[in-house]
């Protein structure tokens, strides 16, 4: 296997460790994290947010529309847990559906257009006699 499908595996791998981490044991993460002030953590969703744009971005502007698709496929997850989060927490769930709910449905929409679209048709060359 190759270095860089190795270290690519390990970023995957260290995002799903320290995602579940905060899920499954969000003080021991948050601890673990060394942000002692929780306004700290309106960086770290910040950043997070940026990034998954830039994601996007970068799959757009490059015409990856398939890996695209998956992308925001995956991604549809940021505002159902959003949602999630808000009603758990002391939000009501008529603002989570609102908000973060009429967001999943956008990005879920979006996914499936991307997915049915389909790749442009290329002139085959007739061969010359």
């Amino acid at each position: 296997m190759r270095l860089t499908t190795i270290m690519a595996w390990l970023v995957v791998l260290a995002g799903f460790w320290f995602g579940l981490g905060y899920l499954l044991n969000g003080d021991g993460a948050a601890a673990g994290f060394g942000i002692a002030d929780p306004a700290g953590y309106y960086v770290v969703k910040g950043v997070r947010d940026l990034a998954y744009g830039l994601t996007a971005l970068i799959l757009l502007v490059m015409g990856h529309r398939r890996a695209l698709a998956w992308v925001v496929l995956a991604d549809s997850i940021i505002p159902i847990g959003d949602a999630i989060a808000v009603m758990t927490h002391g939000g009501t769930v008529g603002y989570a559906l609102m908000v973060h709910g009429t967001a999943a449905v956008l990005v879920l929409l979006t996914a499936g257009l991307l997915f049915r679209e389909t790749a442009p048709v290329r002139a085959v060359p007739v061969p010359s006699r």
